[in-house]
């Protein structure tokens, strides 16, 4: 098979999979299971509190009609997955920046998991929970407004011309998101499968951080992997110092945040912004050197 013909197939697969029809579809499917998960872990608190059956998550999730919350939101983050997939042949800040809003939604997914878990009663700061809740709070403040910064400067950046070299590189990243995609699903499908071992027919009993990183740690790892490669082809199409720095730096906002995935408290908040701080840093210093390449 010639490279013309490896690259239109790649290209016509590619848009067979992730039709504008396909992700029509899928965002439908997304909010009906939502809110049909949201009823049922309403359900099944109810059942809980009338001791109609008990679970090892009975502590977690289980304890407050407000975790209901939990459920939809993670089933809108695997939405959010998908879109990131579909979303990583425009360009790396395109990716980067869904990246970045993936993260602050397991921010706020924790938050309505962690609420029913404060200590109201004794001091606001005497708990480990309480003073989650508030490193949460004021971390998803300064991540929705860096994110903001971010996309902002994001709209700023003219695309480039559509050349042969560019063609092949975004087609080769097409190739690598239709691996990507059924990576995620089978690692996705296996992560469910153990996390229900464990809490069901394991002793074990899984705590509250490790809940929240449940098959992000693996994604986040997958990410950067696939991250890492284009990176790679990107230096077969472009000399330029400056885009290859930026790509670099990309990289380094996702091992950022695959980092904060084993660590908790305000650790974890402060290893999320540093992420999305040092991605604005550098996309910010990315532009203003084009800028004065373009003026010399």
């Amino acid at each position: 098979m010639s490279t013309t013909s490896w690259q239109d197939w790649v290209e016509k697969l590619f848009f067979r999979v992730f039709s504008e029809g396909n992700k029509n579809v899928i965002e439908r499917i997304t909010i009906n299971v939502s809110v049909a998960g949201f009823i049922i872990h309403l359900l099944l608190i109810l059942g809980k509190n009338y001791d109609l059956f008990h679970s090892p998550m009975d502590n977690l999730l289980l304890a407050d009609p407000i975790s209901a919350i939990y459920t939809p939101f993670s089933i809108i983050l695997i939405y959010e997955i998908y879109l990131l997939v579909h979303y990583l042949p425009r360009s790396f800040t395109t990716s980067v920046s869904k990246q970045f809003e993936i993260i602050s939604l397991i921010i706020i997914r924790r938050i309505f998991g962690d609420i029913p878990h404060i200590e109201l009663a004794s001091s606001w700061f005497s708990t480990a929970e309480n003073l989650q809740l508030i490193y949460d709070l004021v971390g998803i403040l300064v991540l929705f407004f860096l994110i903001y910064l971010f996309n902002r400067s994001r709209s700023k950046i003219i695309p480039s011309k559509l050349t042969t070299n560019l063609k092949r590189f975004v087609n080769s990243k097409r190739a690598v998101s239709l691996i990507l995609l059924p990576v995620l699903i089978i690692t996705s499908t296996y992560t469910l499968y153990s996390w229900i071992q464990t809490q069901f027919f394991s002793a074990s009993v899984i705590t509250s951080f490790e809940l929240n990183a449940i098959f992000y740690n693996e994604f986040f790892t997958i990410l950067i992997l696939a991250d890492v490669f284009i990176l790679l082809l990107s230096f077969q199409y472009t000399e330029r110092y400056s885009q290859l720095i930026r790509n670099t730096g990309f990289v380094i906002c996702t091992i950022l945040i695959r980092l904060s995935f084993g660590t908790d408290g305000l650790t974890n908040v402060v290893l999320i912004v540093s992420s999305v701080a040092f991605g604005l840093l550098v996309l910010r210093i990315y532009q203003a050197t084009e800028h004065l390449e373009k003026r010399v």
